[in-house]
């Protein structure tokens, strides 16, 4: 035995720090799964916008083979009570002002049931229809058809 004196003490070495590279198996995990979810998000919002891009190509299509302004009138009439049915099943035979507030029932102002949104009571009946109100109409249809086609 070693008398006390002689003995050398050292003090304690902690251990090497795991490196940082290559990870645990878990942040590999944790990894794929938030690149899945990335992915499918990614994945998600472009299908959405190539549906909105394709709802308001048909709509600019099916006013451009409208060939008179009477007939754009009575293309938007047609396509907005296809869109209403999304809300309402009964819309497609709301007749005169109960149509017009049923389209305006979104909107913080009527913007229908004012002189531009009117048109679409009897434009497309009319034999004569002025295109520069038929060009007012246009962002407005196109606006309420967009919105009640892109909800799910």
């Amino acid at each position: 035995m070693m008398p006390a004196d002689s003995l050398v003490l050292r003090d304690i070495h902690q251990p090497v720090a795991p490196p940082w590279w290559p990870p645990a198996p878990g942040w590999w995990l944790v990894a794929a799964m938030l690149s899945i979810v990335l992915a499918v998000g990614w994945w998600l919002a472009a299908r959405r916008r190539r549906r909105q891009r394709a709802i308001a190509a048909l709509f600019d299509a099916a006013l451009a083979a409208a060939p008179s302004p009477a007939a754009q009138v009575a293309a938007m009439s047609e396509l907005l009570r296809r869109a209403a049915r999304r809300r309402d099943p009964a819309a497609d035979r709301y007749e005169g002002e109960a149509w017009l507030c049923f389209l305006d029932a979104d909107g913080k102002q009527p913007q229908f049931s004012t002189d531009v949104g009117r048109l679409l009571l009897e434009g497309g009946f009319r034999r004569d229809v002025d295109a520069s109100a038929v060009d007012a109409l246009r962002p407005l249809a196109r606006q309420r058809y967009l919105t009640w086609m892109s909800r799910q």
